[in-house]
């Protein structure tokens, strides 16, 4: 017998109802797989979890401060041994892939490769400062803003600490089903690192250069001709050596006014034991307002009162900055 029209009807609603449970409960296993991972107790999630919010604080205010700040803070990556004048960049980088490890950390099904990422970092940490150990040992890591932490044996505890936060994320976390929100994550963060970096390299360009500024005694501009501002401590090795180095160039038509950024008195003795010649001005507040640094030796060239380039510590090893200064016109 055949069946007819309302029976085929009832068939085909029961079929179309069976399929939309069965696909209802396929991603909800999905959903519970990638949110909470098969054959992981509740413990090892919570554990995870907890694991990847400390973590994942600590990479976001270490990345932000590179980010947000990538001239400081590349100045204190040069001091670390990263080549001179790649220190910005590495600031800018370093800390948009910090930023990415927290983003990802913060996110439940993303934090496996949050955990992977992070502890991807710390090794990373642990065999630069191990490389270097005996050159950094004593040193201020400057890994976080306002929190004073020198090279040495407990560098390596606390992050030993941290690096197993990473991997007890990494191996308590689930699996992560899909790469398109992290890439999308990343791109954010690096359009985000790009623009912060353009506002401060404006920023650094367009300083209102003081003026005047009393140099031996008298006022004088220094917004005139090339200019080289010189900071320097008199009891500093690597100023004096620095200063040395410079005294043997030839500087043509270019001024030079050196700031002591300590013990004024000893100004003199240092420009003539160094062989520098060079003009002094004791108005460090004023020009170090206007030119922010971490720690001397540090330059600032100008040239009718506009900033053509800084020279950081990291850039006073000879024969450096013999050649930047070479192609800017300020010694022949």
């Amino acid at each position: 017998m055949r069946p007819t029209v309302a029976q085929l009807q009832h068939r085909v609603s029961a079929w179309v109802s069976n399929k939309n449970t069965i696909e209802e409960g396929m991603q909800s296993v999905a959903d519970v797989t990638a949110g909470q991972g098969v054959g992981q107790a509740d413990w090892q999630r919570k554990a995870a979890a907890v694991c990847a919010i400390l973590l994942g604080i600590i990479f976001l205010v270490s990345g932000a401060w590179k980010v947000l700040d990538p001239f400081k803070t590349g100045e204190l990556l040069e001091q670390a041994k990263v080549p001179a004048g790649f220190g910005r960049m590495g600031a800018s980088a370093l800390g948009t892939v910090e930023l990415l490890a927290a983003f990802l950390l913060f996110h439940p099904r993303l934090r496996r490769w949050g955990g992977f990422l992070g502890s991807g970092l710390i090794v990373f940490f642990f065999g630069w400062v191990g490389y270097y150990y005996n050159a950094l040992v004593g040193k201020e890591c400057s890994c976080f803003p306002l929190i004073k932490r020198s090279i040495g044996p407990g560098f390596f505890v606390s992050d030993g600490v941290m690096l197993l936060l990473g991997v007890a994320t990494f191996v308590w976390s689930a699996k992560v089903l899909s790469a398109k929100l992290p890439l999308r994550a990343l791109g954010a963060l690096l359009v985000l690192a790009g623009v912060s970096y353009g506002i401060n390299a404006r920023m650094h360009s367009n300083v209102q250069v003081p003026t005047p500024v009393i140099v031996d005694g008298k006022p004088q501009s220094l917004a005139e001709g090339k200019v080289l501002i010189f900071f320097y401590d008199p009891s500093c090795m690597h100023c004096d050596a620095a200063a040395k180095f410079m005294s043997k160039l030839n500087w043509g038509d270019t001024k030079i006014v050196a700031i002591p950024t300590v013990n004024p008195q000893w100004a003199a003795s240092f420009l003539h034991d160094t062989g520098f010649k060079a003009q002094t001005s004791l108005e460090l507040e004023k020009l170090k307002k206007a030119f922010p640094f971490v720690d001397p030796p540090y330059g600032v060239a100008l040239q009718d009162g506009q900033v053509k380039e800084t020279f950081t510590q990291a850039q006073f090893n000879a024969p450096l900055p013999q050649p930047d200064l070479q192609k800017l016109g300020f010694v022949k």
